[in-house]
């Protein structure tokens, strides 16, 4: 049930029994010598669609550029600076606040998001606290699910590629893409990743450290075969915490 495609009547419907949304958010950056550009939000996007689909839920448009600086160096990427992403995050909840919509369930595509995900959610309970009654009664909640860590998502991946997942342009990020969409999977020749030497702090010295994108993964892995696997159970995962969560 996307947002983007209701009319203001139906949303007004939906509210009379729903008043939650799903939000997926994302990033546009790079992902390695075969993964696409936009992986952290299609995956989120198409998988938040899914969860919509199957849990009833209204799914608000992605947000589909993130907190990325440290991709810069590569072409094609995008950012926002922390404080643009926290104002983003907060002007979505607060727009759909308005209309009556009070649990926003974050489904994530990119680690990188997290650190300003999470104070975008102090900012917005700040605002609504300090302009509240005061009657002891939440006015938003806000939860973020990155839509890889499920306890069964994880096993999986475990099974499929043991350690050589990596953390960054991953052999089941890459593969969830490939199974999303086929026409575009890129079949590029790439040797074995080199070593994880630490962290990094910007654009620059993240490609010093990691010249083809990747960190310590084996996207060469991947298959769309494997990609709906790890779909389909990242799916199952979150429709029942959205349930849960809808029921907080």
């Amino acid at each position: 049930m996307r947002l983007q495609l209701q009319t203001w009547a139906e949303v007004e419907r939906y509210l009379e029994t729903s008043t939650t949304a799903i939000m997926p958010i994302g990033s546009t950056e790079q992902h390695g010598p075969n993964g696409l550009i936009g992986t952290d939000a299609v995956t989120s996007e198409e998988i938040a669609y899914k969860v919509g689909e199957l849990t009833n839920t209204m799914v608000a448009p992605t947000i589909s550029v993130g907190m990325a600086q440290h991709h810069m160096a590569f072409k094609g990427s995008m950012t926002l600076r922390p404080a643009t992403l926290i104002s983003v995050i907060s002007d979505y909840v607060d727009s759909l606040a308005h209309h009556g919509f009070d649990h926003f369930y974050f489904i994530n595509g990119h680690g990188g998001n997290m650190a300003t995900i999470q104070a975008a959610f102090q900012e917005i309970y700040t605002a609504h606290i300090l302009g509240g009654a005061g009657n002891n009664e939440p006015s938003v909640r806000c939860g973020l699910r990155n839509w890889w860590q499920g306890q069964k998502t994880g096993k999986l991946l475990k099974e499929l590629y043991g350690d050589k997942d990596g953390r960054h342009a991953t052999a089941s990020e890459v593969a969830v893409t490939q199974h999303l969409f086929p026409d575009n999977i890129k079949d590029v020749a790439m040797a074995p990743p080199g070593p994880i030497t630490g962290p990094w702090s910007d654009g620059n010295d993240y490609r010093a450290k990691y010249p083809d994108g990747r960190i310590g993964s084996h996207p060469d892995l991947a298959t769309p075969e494997a990609g709906k696997r790890i779909f389909d159970q990242a799916v199952e995962e979150i429709c029942e915490d959205v349930g849960k969560f809808a029921e907080s």
